[in-house]
């Protein structure tokens, strides 16, 4: 729970950022209301294709041969997008795993309707995965 948040906060504190360095030109007629929530914050549709963060936090990676290869953690959002994945390799039941960051093109996340559960796929072995860097939660990422 307490990556989601950290999440959610780094998404907003980059975008935010990003509007700060902004300059907001001077409006030329008086601003009225836009839309259901008026001023300038506006409502988004959710795309059909779309999945929350909170669906993807312990969803298990499987790969071409239906082996179960690790579990999503987090992802990385910079700039308001996803630039990875962590995913938890190795270990037993949370012992001895570790994390690395896997390119988020890697993964293909699709929605089993006949399951009724998400799935995600990575063209890749436990070994390959385990052999990539190493993602420690420390610092700025630390998880406590």
């Amino acid at each position: 729970m307490h990556r989601r948040f950290v999440v959610l906060a780094a998404t907003l504190m980059v975008t935010g950022a990003a509007y700060a360095q902004t300059t907001a030109p001077a409006p030329t007629q008086p601003s009225t209301p836009a839309g259901p929530l008026g001023g300038q914050a506006a409502a988004v549709q959710v795309p059909q294709d779309a999945i929350l963060s909170g669906q993807i936090d312990d969803l298990d990676v499987r790969n071409a041969a239906n082996e179960d290869v690790g579990e999503i953690e987090d992802a990385v959002v910079s700039q308001g997008r996803i630039v990875g994945y962590v995913v938890s390799v190795g270990g037993f039941l949370g012992v001895g795993d570790r994390n690395v960051v896997v390119d988020p093109s890697l993964i293909t996340i699709t929605y089993n309707t006949g399951g009724n559960r998400w799935e995600a796929r990575i063209n890749a072995t436990r070994e390959q995965l385990q052999g990539a860097p190493e993602f420690k939660y420390e610092g700025r990422w630390d998880d406590d």
